[in-house]
């Protein structure tokens, strides 16, 4: 009996080691994640304004400075979501066409 309770201890020591080790990876890769999307975010919103509503992967990736495959997964949702058509230009380059950002005059608040 005393050998079974002392590998049940063991288990529980490995078992508890193993859970502190990951515990920490996770919360870094949850803030790493979350650091992407809003580099991601920041970067599509502004090439939206700076390019007219057309993007490209290329440029999706270059501004968010992500990887590439976490910025077309990204692109990828953007164009489901917004309804964005894919184009090539006379180059053979693809880019998405986004509707455009309308933007309305302001009210005169000093009136």
């Amino acid at each position: 009996m005393p050998i079974v309770d002392l590998l049940l201890v063991i288990t529980l020591v490995i078992l508890a080691g193993v859970f502190l080790r990951v515990g920490p990876l996770n919360r870094q890769q949850q803030l790493e994640t979350a650091f992407n999307r809003q580099q991601l975010d920041d970067a599509f919103y502004q090439l939206l304004e700076e390019q007219s509503s057309c993007i490209s992967l290329i440029q999706l990736t270059a501004a968010s400075r992500v990887d590439v495959e976490q910025a077309r997964k990204y692109l990828d949702r953007q164009v489901k979501m917004f309804g964005a058509v894919p184009e090539v230009d006379a180059d053979g380059d693809t880019f998405y066409r986004f509707p455009k950002i309308q933007r309305r005059p302001r009210a005169d608040k000093s009136a």
